[in-house]
């Protein structure tokens, strides 16, 4: 009796379709008021930079221009952030990059903390969108001489 099986490839990209529309769905927010949609900012992520799902992909151009202006980057280098203050419009994703060789934080300096990056290894990223205007103060809980602040206006 002869099987009927799908081709390796075809299970690829059921699976693939699945992820993502998956993914897609968390997405989401309700209008109900329940608490976790009350949040000011969103929740952060934490990525390596050479991790698959990280690296550029093509997109429509227009959608790209108005990515680039909803993105900013803070680098962790020589034991500061760079840029120490970033000024972004209400919205936009922060994501801080450890280029040092030592492992560092990006953590809220307000109670309650806002975000908290966890300990990012060299090459490790982070990503927090910030919704509300106001200045965000932040440091590396590793080494608390490290702050830098996000004004969101």
């Amino acid at each position: 009796m002869k099987e009927n099986r799908l081709p390796d490839t075809s299970l690829r990209v059921v699976f693939l379709g699945v992820v993502l529309l998956g993914g897609l769905g968390s997405q989401t927010s309700c209008d109900n008021g329940c608490p976790s949609c009350s949040r000011e900012e969103s929740q952060g992520t934490t990525h390596r930079l050479d991790s698959p799902g990280v690296a550029g992909s093509s997109v429509n151009p227009k959608v790209a221009e108005t990515a680039a202006v909803l993105e900013q980057g803070v680098a962790i280098l020589d034991f500061k952030f760079e840029p120490e203050t970033l000024t972004v419009s209400p919205g936009t994703k922060v994501t801080w990059v450890n280029k040092d060789d030592e492992p560092h934080t990006a953590t809220s300096s307000v109670k309650p903390k806002r975000f908290d990056s966890g300990v990012l290894d060299t090459a490790q990223a982070y990503s927090f969108t910030f919704v509300e205007p106001g200045s965000y103060p932040y440091f590396c809980k590793l080494h608390p001489h490290m702050t830098g602040v996000i004004v969101v206006k």
